[in-house]
């Protein structure tokens, strides 16, 4: 999957990209640092089942921190969007064209209103409009794209009697929508049948609920610590209770990561405190005492990356964490104990599972063995999270 960073220009979009990947990318206060879209790996956290076997485990890929698994998913940082995106505004097309293949998006909002709509400093701005306007650009980007094609498109549709949810999927096959998500927008809107016959508001409202739902979306409420943050946050949770509204600090979290890194602190992503292990000059002291007291104690998720992240994946999309793992051993030809732990979509049974590691796995397949419980499962077993499963087959 791909999840997408999207917001205004100097909203904090690079600076969360970096807390969350520690990769090296340029962060100013002007707009349009971000050009061209930054692709790095962030991690989500999962609680390791190394507990439940009582071994440490060898990840592949990721890390394991004190019972802390991260799992790799890919981020990618976009060009800022302001009003009339949509229409070319800005770097609006390669903005958009860019999102084309994110599963969903976080909204990095900037709370305290200390940047105007289009991302320059200002004071007492309403991020409120932030909101709408993003919204608004997204929905009209689905619209003008559908809009270019619906006349002759919609009739064809009819005189050949095409499935219509099918026919639509095709045109927004670019954009990752699938014919289920058209079939939900369809029935639970109640459209005519007939696309020949809808108005443009007809159109344009169902454009806008297809990328609600193809493109799900996360409300970063970053720079929460600020004068007026947490005062701007109640009103956007009151404004938009239809969204996932979660508090951040992307530069605390950030400046947490970065002495974790140099082994200034001991810090676990996501968690609300952090050990001192060398000895700091003041500057340093006095920079983790603001971020200790300011964001770790305040707030219910310490900085919120990890939160975000955790909740756009797991909540968001309903990913799955899943262990391959024998039910006799737990470790790999060379030795690395439970090196795995792969994401899949919500739904996937034991087959689809069998499939993920390997074709062959999954065409002859016998059946799944609970390495936990040591039971037999079939291949239409619903994988839950934290399943650990060996797949045996013929």
């Amino acid at each position: 999957m791909l999840i997408g960073l999207v917001g205004k220009p100097s909203v904090g979009k690079s600076t969360f990209f970096k807390a969350a990947t520690l990769a090296e990318v340029e962060i100013a206060s002007y707009p349009f640092t971000t050009i061209k879209a930054n692709h790095g790996v962030g991690y989500v956290k999962v609680d390791c089942i190394e507990k439940e076997f009582g071994v440490k485990c060898n990840p592949n890929h990721g890390f394991c921190i004190n019972g802390n698994r991260f799992v790799p998913i890919d981020l990618m940082d976009v060009a800022g969007l302001v009003p009339g995106a949509s229409e070319g505004k800005g770097l609006g097309n390669k903005f958009l064209d860019d999102l084309r293949q994110a599963d969903a998006f976080i909204h990095i909002v900037d709370v305290s209103g200390e940047t105007d709509i289009e991302g320059k400093p200002s004071k007492n701005h309403d991020p409120i409009e932030d909101i709408n306007f993003l919204e608004e650009e997204l929905n009209l980007w689905y619209f003008n794209i559908l809009m270019k094609v619906w006349k002759t498109f919609s009739r064809k549709t009819e005189m050949e009697h095409i499935n219509f949810a099918e026919a639509v999927a095709k045109q927004f096959s670019g954009l990752k929508v699938d014919e289920e998500q058209i079939k939900e927008v369809l029935l639970k809107n109640k459209f005519n049948e007939k696309g020949s016959e809808w108005s443009d508001n007809d159109l344009k409202r169902f454009a806008s609920e297809l990328r609600r739902i193809s493109k799900p979306m996360i409300l970063a409420a970053n720079k929460m610590d600020l004068e007026k943050g947490e005062e701007n946050l109640e009103r956007i949770k009151v404004m938009f209770p239809h969204l996932l509204v979660i508090p951040c600090s992307a530069d605390s979290e950030l400046a947490l990561r970065q002495a974790a890194k140099a082994g200034f602190i001991d810090y676990i992503p996501g968690e609300k405190y952090f050990k001192i292990l060398k000895e700091l000059n003041q500057r340093q002291s006095e920079a983790l005492s603001r971020i200790k007291t300011n964001v770790l104690e305040k707030f219910p998720d310490g900085t919120g990356v990890q939160k975000i992240l955790n909740t756009a994946v797991f909540d968001l999309l309903g990913y799955l964490p899943i262990f391959p793992a024998g039910a006799t051993k737990l470790g790999d030809s060379k030795g690395n104990i439970l090196p795995d732990c792969f994401l899949l979509p919500p739904g996937s049974t034991a087959l689809d599972f069998a499939y993920f590691l390997h074709t062959d796995f999954g065409k002859n397949f016998i059946k799944a063995i609970n390495a936990k419980t040591k039971m037999a499962l079939g291949k239409d077993y619903k994988l839950k999270p934290r399943d650990a499963l060996e797949i045996v087959t013929r």
